[in-house]
């Protein structure tokens, strides 16, 4: 689906994803008992948290709290770095 996940580094606490994305390729929108810290390192998203949607681009973050919906959408190719705490264990 254009979405490719690969898990940096992580213990019981914290968990570092990198998250690349093709043209238009959708993270869809969820929820989850995690924070979620996110950066974007390449591309634009239109990152929509809560019901608000906003334009980021390379070098601008994000914070969802916990069980918040959220999604983005990868207006161009690009990849996000994702913190989340606790760990993901649906990653692993």
């Amino acid at each position: 689906n254009g979405v490719e996940r690969k898990i940096l580094g992580y213990d019981n606490e914290v968990m570092m994803v990198l998250v690349r994305f093709e043209k238009g390729a959708v993270g869809t929108l969820h929820h989850h008992v995690h924070r979620q810290v996110s950066y974007v390192d390449s591309g634009r998203f239109e990152v929509e948290i809560d019901g608000v949607k906003k334009i980021l681009q390379k070098g601008d973050c994000f914070f969802v709290a916990p069980n918040l919906v959220h999604g983005v959408v990868a207006l161009e190719a690009g990849s996000l770095v994702d913190v989340f705490t606790p760990a993901r264990e649906d990653f692993i």
